[in-house]
């Protein structure tokens, strides 16, 4: 076996268009991570909701985006191009940023926060089946995982932003509401004039990709994927609850956000060589390990009693991001066929975006009767049940260490 080249000696290979598709997701992350920062704290502090409210207002604003997805998903496989709904996705997204400074009651918050990730919805698939068609498949890895740093890299600006707004503006949520909406509006424009559809003239685009014969045609190592992933997704329910739980050992208000901070540093710093690392190794030994730092993660914040044992678990939980979900979005490009890469991606994240508005839910209401250990101790079950899972079935191609050798490339 060759010895793979370095992460960094591989970024000057990876396609243009990735790199484009990666600032579009940072700007827009900035954007939304500055206003989902603050979110749980200012319904919990401001407005007086339960932290069960919170869990069902992340739970379905989650899961609508991922139900959105495998129509947004399928159509771009019916028509063939990626690009014009993608950018439909994110400048959603951008006009309903003002809604949140503008908001007066709870029901225009949850309103603006659903809209908001339909508009997610739309471009995910779309947006992660143009990554996979501009990417070659031995840098499939390599490729999503610098999307997915870059992103993660406006999920960690985003809150910093928040931090120093609030600190200047004496706790104005309304003010760092309205900067946010700027972000969001860069990104449309980088998506419209710097992203462009790559030529598919060999490729016919798929007739009917929601009916049975084309969801068979996806293979049983897709499916098994999306099995691992929902249970996975129990375990990860929302970020909002490592926010509250900050807030639960004494972390001020201003400071909150720097959970998102401290999570997102360090998922973009493992997301790019974490891909790398999947290009060139066993696939099934890094999943396994990314599940094993989250059970470390949920029983640390299960059992914190300060700050500096919060940012342990939180740190951990960013560490199994960086290791998993670029893995994950490479696993599913990889196998399912080129026509039907937008439907797979889509109906990959319909399974696990309803899961996680049941993780959400259930989240919040063990917070509410048991308190946060319970949450965090059940998410350490969920992840430890998927890793059994990951042991119990090994589909061949996740054992393989050669590059791109995870499914058939059609």
């Amino acid at each position: 076996m060759t010895t793979p080249a370095s992460p960094l000696a591989r970024l000057k290979d990876i396609p243009r268009g990735v790199w484009a598709l990666g600032l579009v997701s940072m700007f827009m992350d900035i954007s939304s991570e500055m206003i989902h920062a603050l979110l749980p704290i200012y319904l919990v502090t401001v407005l007086g909701t339960s932290a069960l409210t919170v869990g069902i207002i992340e739970g379905i604003a989650e899961a609508a985006a991922s139900i959105t997805k495998i129509f947004s998903g399928a159509l771009s496989d019916w028509l063939g191009r990626r690009k014009e709904l993608a950018a439909i996705g994110y400048g959603l997204a951008a006009l309903t940023k003002p809604v949140f400074p503008l908001a007066p009651t709870v029901s225009w918050l949850i309103g603006a926060r659903f809209i908001d990730r339909i508009g997610k919805g739309i471009r995910g698939a779309p947006r992660d089946a143009l990554v996979a068609d501009l990417s070659p498949p031995e840098m499939r890895g390599a490729s999503f995982g610098l999307r997915q740093s870059l992103d993660t890299i406006g999920a960690f600006l985003g809150p910093l932003l928040a931090i120093v707004l609030m600190l200047i503006t004496a706790d104005s949520f309304t003010t760092v509401f309205w900067i946010a909406v700027v972000p969001a509006f860069l990104a449309f424009a980088l998506i419209v004039f710097a992203v462009h559809e790559p030529r598919r003239p060999d490729q016919q685009p798929a007739k009917s990709p929601l009916s049975h014969a084309a969801l068979a045609r996806l293979g049983a190592q897709y499916w098994w994927i999306v099995g691992v992933a929902a249970v996975f997704t129990l375990a990860r329910f929302s970020e909002a609850f490592l926010i509250l739980r900050a807030q639960s050992v004494g972390l001020p208000i201003a400071l909150a956000p720097a959970v998102m901070v401290l999570m997102n540093v360090v998922y973009a710093l493992a997301a790019y060589p974490a891909g790398v690392l999947s290009d060139s190794m066993n696939k099934q030994a890094l999943l396994i390990l990314g599940l094993a730092v989250l059970v470390i993660a949920d029983f640390i914040l299960a059992k914190a009693t300060g700050v500096t044992g919060v940012a342990i678990g939180v740190a951990l939980w960013g560490l199994h991001m960086g290791l998993t979900q670029g893995l994950l979005a490479a696993l599913v490009a990889n196998t399912a066929a080129s026509d039907l890469r937008g439907t797979a991606f889509g109906m990959f994240n319909l399974i696990t975006g309803i899961v996680l508005l049941a993780a959400s839910i259930i989240a919040g209401s063990l917070w509410d009767i048991f308190g946060a250990e319970g949450t965090f101790l059940a998410g350490a079950i969920f992840a430890t049940v998927a890793i059994l899972g990951i042991l119990l079935f090994r589909p061949e191609g996740l054992q393989s260490d050669r590059p791109g050798a995870c499914g058939p490339e059609v």
